[in-house]
């Protein structure tokens, strides 16, 4: 199967370079061109000009954009130069709605479309260990199999389409929860004056830990953030899970706090950093409150 690639950020560079070493990529699209001309000369895949000529190339075509309103638009770009049969798999995180929307576009253009969100962080990308949460047809999601083994470790089908990008956004409410905690423990325990990179050793074994914990408590340690997960991108992701679950006429407690939190990380410049950047907030309370004491009462390291 000749496969095409869209979207080569932090996440989609690694996924296109896993499906050249499986024989599967045939070529290259981005919009910002320079980035594909430099994937396509290390992979010696060629790189098209337009999503029409790289649909025209492909038999299926894997997607990986920032947003509800990139997905729309490169599955209308694709539509009209797709085969019979052609195969889109969307690996971005959107909206269940959008993703019902695009698979009905492709119908009607003979196309089958595939929901399938990615977890496991620029790393699960790079060791093609991803785990890959599938929405649609039975029929597509047997076809693109080869494609999803060689992106990821667990793939798994939920449903029809939409049903890929519920089970992302249960994932994403989970991270809020965890990444929230890990900071707020982060920070207490620097507080406390303990040694960090030993405690992550020793509870990163326990019964509290998490992958968050073991990859990104060293950010906090470092008090550096490189982005592994935008603050920014996981806030428009909280924004999707705000609005799916206000269609039932409910109020998430974890997504409404992150939300806050990640505006406030956004207003001070930090929307780009990791979204462990929210230790920077969680040791502020614990700075604001040691100051208020008396200079023999304070503790922390």
């Amino acid at each position: 199967m000749r496969v095409g690639f869209v979207g080569l950020g932090a996440m989609g560079t690694h996924m296109a370079r896993n499906l050249r070493r499986a024989g599967l990529l045939a070529a290259l699209y981005n919009r910002t061109a320079a980035k594909a001309q430099t994937l396509g000369a290390e992979l010696q895949v060629p790189v098209c000009a337009s999503l029409g000529e790289l649909a025209a190339a492909c038999e299926a075509v894997v997607c990986c954009v920032s947003a509800d309103a990139d997905v729309t638009e490169v599955v209308a770009a694709l539509a009209p130069r797709l085969a019979p049969g052609a195969l889109v798999l969307d690996c971005s995180t959107v909206g269940a709605e959008t993703a019902r929307a695009a698979a009905a576009t492709l119908a009607a253009a003979g196309a089958q479309f595939l929901d399938c969100p990615v977890s496991g962080g620029v790393e699960g990308a790079r060791d093609a260990t991803l785990a890959i949460m599938v929405g649609g047809s039975e029929a597509a999601f047997a076809r693109a199999q080869p494609i999803l083994a060689a992106l990821g470790r667990t793939v798994t089908r939920f449903g029809p389409s939409g049903s890929g990008q519920a089970a992302k956004a249960t994932n994403q409410i989970m991270c809020a929860g965890i990444i929230e905690a890990v900071a707020e423990a982060m920070a207490f325990a620097h507080a406390q004056g303990l040694p960090l990179e030993r405690l992550i050793d020793t509870l990163g074994k326990g019964a509290g830990s998490s992958w968050y914990f073991v990859h990104r408590a060293p950010n906090m340690v470092r008090n550096a953030y490189p982005a592994g997960f935008r603050v920014r991108l996981h806030a428009k992701d909280l924004r999707i899970c705000h609005d799916m679950a206000a269609r039932f006429g409910v109020e998430l407690p974890v997504v409404e706090r992150m939300l806050a939190e990640y505006a406030e990380l956004i207003a001070r410049g930090w929307g780009d950093e990791d979204i462990s950047a929210t230790y920077r907030l969680k040791a502020e309370l614990f700075e604001r409150t040691n100051l208020m004491r008396p200079p023999g009462e304070r503790g922390g390291a």
